[in-house]
């Protein structure tokens, strides 16, 4: 089972000045403006099972970036096993061309998350590891720099990945959402009640 997304345009960015690192008593800081050397995109695949994930950096994001990720999983994965993708309804997981490469690999089912539930899918929280961990606090001087430290983290993550575990059940989580909707939802008034 492996939960799939992209995380696209990804900023290298570089601070105008250099970041004034932290001392006794002293915040580290850094310049509110920045400068832009382009972008790249993330596509990852982050296996439940054992935390490993599977990636590759593109500088376009696009149908076909997503079908050379496919074939990049295909080789990746034990040929006899079955692959279990987990994917949100992003129009590029959808198209004629994806369809077709998946009806040519019977081996490959895709179970699309429902519409504003990208929590779902456990990529989502790795990528907010990358972010945190690399990209927020991240100088990069061209795309490239940004490329290869994305890929020495990912390196550095398979060799101790880290599964994620649901600390909830499914019926705390509803529940928890019943809660929220009562809080947001206003009452209905008499004109309401009866129709």
């Amino acid at each position: 089972m492996l939960c799939v997304d992209e995380k696209s345009q990804i900023q290298a960015l570089d601070r105008s000045q250099p970041v004034l690192p932290m001392m006794p008593g002293m915040p580290e800081r850094r310049t509110h403006d920045y400068l832009r050397h382009g972008i790249t995109s993330l596509f990852a695949a982050f296996n439940i099972a054992d935390g490993t994930v599977i990636s590759a950096l593109h500088r376009r994001h696009r149908a076909i970036e997503f079908k050379k990720f496919l074939i990049r999983m295909d080789k990746a994965v034990p040929a006899g096993l079955d692959v279990h993708l987990v994917c949100d309804n992003y129009a590029t997981h959808n198209t004629a061309e994806i369809r077709t490469w998946l009806g040519k690999h019977p081996r490959f089912h895709v179970h699309f998350t429902p519409t504003g539930s990208s929590w779902m899918s456990q990529v989502e929280r790795w990528f907010g590891l990358l972010i945190d961990e690399l990209i927020r606090r991240g100088v990069h001087t061209s795309v490239k720099a940004l490329e290869d430290d994305i890929k020495a983290w990912i390196n550095s993550w398979n060799e101790n990945p880290r599964p994620f575990t649901w600390t909830k059940t499914a019926d705390e989580i509803l529940k928890s959402l019943a809660d929220y909707l009562t809080k947001v939802t206003p009452p209905a008034t008499e004109n309401q009640q009866e129709t």
